[in-house]
């Protein structure tokens, strides 16, 4: 992965974001204040990060992947979902193409040669995917926003569209300013009968350490025809959840974070607990966690996520799917969780490091 300096760029406030009620004093917050970590606390996460990481944290071995090939997407019915990684989803929608955070590299890191390395290749290459309608960003992190990614997909891509800042990176980024759409919460737009609106979500932002928080995170709501789905992004738990389900709900699938969780960064990532009342609070149906399964960012097993959320789900009744990547689902009716992940085996105490870094735990900024 080529690591451009345009990505760690300070991106200068423009108009629409100075009129944002989420921006002040320069930078977007959320709706309510986030706990800062400071230098302290921060020093004390990467501390944790070199130095109690569990051996089961990493899979011993790639876990299953089911190749796609163009062929498959051409012949998949409208309203069909394949999840690609991580926070990376491709959606079939009123007969486009349509892709979530789409994340590529090896890395979700700006180096090529160091940060959280992928447990497996992604179920279909770039070059092999179909023109796509549309790309959904919800903030500007690694593991969502991937350079390289974009320098790729721009060619086909006929529109991105990104929380306020964030399609200001892609333009730097040579993308066509005619194909980038930003958008503040609780607004968007209908491209090709597909219906987006960015809604609230409790994060942060930036790529380097000038740029904390100098554009917007934010949740998705995408509706095309009489389906509709929820696309978390990366998010704490908060009562905006509540706020998107009265305006927006019910859902036929959300897609919800879950993983990445730790008791020291409760403002920014869900628990398994949190991310099910997520779930219940837009109104969803069927729930597919999601920002698990590709990328060692915490310090819990790489199967916990899955686990956990399992056992909520089963408790509460909630219907829950796990697809194996590049497994094909059904929007509307998706097959119920099969234990894939228990198929892998942990990494075992010993076993080579994979490239960790802390690079993506909280930033000790003051993003309130």
């Amino acid at each position: 992965m080529a690591y451009s300096i345009l990505s760690c760029t300070t991106l200068p406030a423009n108009t629409a974001h100075q009129q944002s009620p989420q921006f002040s004093d320069g930078k977007f917050r959320n709706a309510a204040p986030r706990e800062a970590p400071g230098l302290g606390k921060t020093l004390g996460i990467l501390w944790r990060f070199m130095t109690q990481k569990p051996a089961d944290a990493v899979p011993d071995q790639p876990p299953q992947v089911m190749p796609l090939t163009p062929a498959d997407l051409h012949a998949a019915p409208d309203l069909s979902l394949w999840r690609l990684g991580h926070s990376t989803l491709l959606l079939k929608l009123q007969g486009g193409f349509w892709l979530t955070d789409p994340v590529f590299s090896e890395r979700a890191s700006p180096f090529s040669f160091m940060g959280p390395k992928r447990f497996h290749a992604p179920p279909i290459a770039i070059d092999e995917l179909p023109p796509i309608t549309g790309v959904i960003l919800s903030h500007d992190h690694y593991d969502h926003l991937d350079h390289d990614a974009i320098q790729q997909l721009a060619p086909k891509v006929q529109h991105f569209v990104t929380p306020l800042g964030v399609g200001d990176r892609l333009i730097a980024w040579g993308v066509p300013a005619a194909k980038v759409q930003q958008f503040d919460w609780w607004q968007g737009t209908t491209l090709d009968g597909v219906r987006l609106v960015a809604t609230p979500a409790q994060h942060f932002s930036g790529r380097g350490l000038q740029d904390g928080n100098r554009t917007l995170w934010a949740s998705w709501v995408i509706q095309a025809g009489d389906a509709r789905i929820f696309f978390s992004g990366d998010t704490g738990y908060f009562d905006g959840f509540k706020a998107i389900g009265e305006r927006f709900g019910p859902f036929d699938l959300t897609l919800i974070e879950t993983g990445a969780y730790d008791a020291q960064w409760p403002d920014v990532h869900m628990q398994p607990e949190q991310s099910l009342q997520a779930h219940l609070d837009v109104k969803g149906r069927h729930l597919l966690p999601i920002h698990n399964g590709t990328f060692d960012l915490a310090l819990h097993a790489w199967t916990d996520p899955f686990e956990r959320i399992t056992a909520l789900a089963d408790t509460a009744g909630v219907p829950l799917v796990a697809p194996v990547m590049g497994e094909r689902l059904d929007i509307r009716a998706p097959e119920r969780a099969t234990p894939w992940w228990r198929k892998v085996q942990p990494t075992r105490a010993g076993s080579p490091s994979t490239g960790r870094s802390a690079a993506l735990a909280p930033q000790s900024d003051a993003n309130g």
